[in-house]
């Protein structure tokens, strides 16, 4: 079995199945293009043939639909396996440098090779998406793993842990089981890169653990990112998107987005598009807040903000909370502090883009940044001067489909990247070799050396 699930007494499934990927990664299995291949082919017929049991678990755990599953999990993670497989003979090939006069003759290159066992902790809220979608890259790396789904999303964590083995390689793919004492008791263990989906805080602690052994980590966090409207934009495309963005999956997606900045002038008439179209896309989505400490902790910050809320009906029996848009908060208020993780929308007026610009720089570094606008200056003005994980303007989310373009956060909104290309390098080491010819030794090229090796090394080497 390469299933673990245990309590939290008990440590020793945790380090066996450690041991055991271990031990599949040092016999030299992962390393050839056949048998990575084998396993993304693996990944691919556990999404196609479980996609039932998959929508079934998370219908479960969220109470998200079949279509919405297929949109958030399913096509996604089937698009990111089959872009791996078409490009993954090139990304394992040595690449060339060029070498300079002083390194000269010889051929210098680099040669992607596996880290070895990687823990991939996943997470709830798209929790096929954000547990196999890192585990594509790793193992199109050759790398091993133990993967760790979110126990708040247990029925999609039992669908993997049940079917992935018989899947890929059993010894090589270990699923483990368990609450935040099992991520504790991972943590523990020196692996070779531990990646990370979750909030901040606890992003904070996964670092501060995988120091004890030096584990570079992939820290994929949130924040709040910001959609700024300007006063050229299309409102009533910038309402339909924002609000389409802020409903799926309930607000609980890590680049939604997390407040509005509008200009002053266009404030009144995107207010009014945003009340029509937030209750339109919400009533869509089947999606309940995931239990009720999240549903009371969003409801708590719909007490406290100290501006006008319109919405946000909450009902405890269902985990149902309505789209609630909020104006004009308490700049220091929680609401306005902490990622929302929710359908509650703050928006807030700005004189100009230039005082949107300012606001965002004066605030932690978010996952995302959306900008709605027809001005290719207002756009590269919000784009050279803010710092963001991304920048999708005039669309929200779609940034996240694209193979090619890299994932990840900056500062307090995550470290490292992946996706792609950008994955299969998150989980490689680019090793460096130098080959240099054994002839033409010629003795004048070593110490001591003469007036004229001098002025040779100086020019060649300066």
């Amino acid at each position: 079995m390469s299933v673990t699930d245990f309590t939290a007494t008990s440590a020793s499934p945790v380090k066996e199945a450690a041991d055991i990927a271990r031990r599949a990664f040092r016999d030299g299995r992962t390393r050839s293009y056949a048998w990575r291949q084998a396993q993304l082919n693996g990944l691919l017929r556990f999404v196609d043939e479980c996609e039932n049991d998959i929508v079934a678990a998370i219908e479960s755990d969220l109470g998200r639909s079949e279509m919405a599953t297929f949109m958030a999990d399913v096509g996604p993670v089937r698009h990111e396996i089959r872009h791996t497989l078409d490009k993954l003979n090139g990304w394992m090939k040595p690449t060339s440098v060029p070498l300079s006069a002083a390194t000269a003759p010889g051929r210098a290159f680099t040669v992607p090779e596996p880290k070895g066992v990687v823990l991939v902790l996943g997470t709830w809220n798209f929790p096929l998406l954000l547990t196999l979608q890192p585990l594509v890259s790793a193992l199109a790396a050759g790398n091993t793993a133990v993967v760790k789904p979110s126990d708040l999303a247990d029925a999609t964590g039992r669908v993997i842990a049940e079917k992935l083995p018989r899947y890929v390689d059993s010894d090589a793919v270990r699923v483990v089981l368990g609450d935040g004492m099992v991520n504790r008791e991972l943590l523990k263990l020196p692996f070779d890169h531990t990646f990370f989906t979750g909030s901040t805080k606890v992003g904070k602690a996964v670092m501060a653990a995988s120091a004890e052994h030096l584990t570079p980590v992939t820290l994929e966090l949130g924040g709040k990112s910001p959609a700024i409207v300007a006063s050229d934009a299309d409102i009533d495309v910038a309402a339909r998107r924002i609000a389409w963005a802020k409903s799926i999956n309930a607000g609980q997606t890590c680049i939604a987005p997390d407040y509005v900045l509008v200009e002053e002038s266009v404030r009144p008439r995107l207010v009014a598009r945003l009340l029509e179209e937030l209750p339109t896309h919400a009533a869509a989505d089947t999606t309940h807040i995931v239990n009720r400490h999240h549903l009371d902790r969003l409801t708590g910050l719909l007490r406290t903000h100290g501006g006008e809320t319109y919405g946000g009906e909450a009902n405890p029996e269902t985990l149902a909370l309505t789209p609630a848009l909020v104006t004009d908060p308490d700049l220091d208020s929680e609401l306005m502090r902490e990622e929302i993780f929710g359908p509650i929308l703050p928006l807030i007026s700005v004189p100009s883009i230039a005082d949107a610009i300012e606001f965002v720089t004066d605030r932690p570094k978010p996952l995302a940044l959306y900008l709605f606008t027809e001005s290719r200056s207002v756009e590269d003005a919000v784009i050279g001067q803010t710092s963001s994980g991304a920048v999708g303007v005039n669309h929200l989310l779609y940034q996240l489909l694209v193979p090619e373009l890299p994932f990840g956060g900056v500062g307090d909104s995550g470290l490292g990247r992946y996706h792609g290309k950008h994955g299969f390098d998150t989980f490689s080491h680019h090793k460096a070799v130098l080959r240099k010819p054994t002839r033409l030794d010629v003795a004048a090229t070593y110490p001591p050396y003469g007036a004229v090796m001098r002025r040779v090394l100086r020019k060649v080497m300066g």
